[in-house]
């Protein structure tokens, strides 16, 4: 056999042996943001996220408070509106609320998440819009990112700036 054929055939094996691997969540969200956290500081979360992909102009401060450790106050801008709000606000708002860590189980599939709860505009109730936010880290970065599907990177994600 030539050698390049030698090597074509190394490469397709050696993509080949990742199709199992490539096909579950964690392995997407991986590929494109680091891992998914099991858990997360107020720390490691404070700062604020700018969005890429479809949360592109979006914008999300998380203030860490010093009394309650893993929550604080939330800040968003063109924050995306949910489907009962958007003849009242239109498609997004700009808001404000608190945040707070949900950190995961014992399970492999058990991951954190950021739960928020927006008090301004005052009209909103958990699950009226986008209120809940996974969390992956890797190569110094940190993401928040609504799950869609999961065998590619998020469409929605927002990074930390400067991580």
């Amino acid at each position: 056999m030539s050698r390049a054929r030698l090597t074509v055939t190394a490469v397709v094996l050696a993509l080949l042996s990742c199709l199992p691997a490539c096909s579950s969540a964690s392995t997407a969200v991986e590929g494109c943001m680091g891992k998914q956290a099991v858990g997360a500081t107020s720390g490691e979360l404070a700062g604020t996220y700018r969005g890429e992909g479809d949360a592109e102009g979006v914008t999300l401060t998380l203030e860490a408070s010093e009394s309650e450790p893993g929550s604080g106050t939330v800040t968003v801008h063109d924050w995306p509106a949910g489907d009962w709000y958007r003849s009242e606000l239109g498609a997004a708002f700009d808001g404000s609320g608190t945040w707070s860590v949900v950190q995961g189980g014992t399970s492999a599939t058990e991951y954190a998440h950021l739960s928020l709860s927006f008090s301004a505009p005052e009209r909103f109730l958990d699950g009226d819009t986008l209120d809940s936010l996974s969390i992956a880290e890797g190569d110094g970065r940190t993401y928040l990112y609504a799950e869609d599907d999961p065998d590619v990177c998020p469409a929605f994600r927002l990074r930390l700036q400067g991580g």
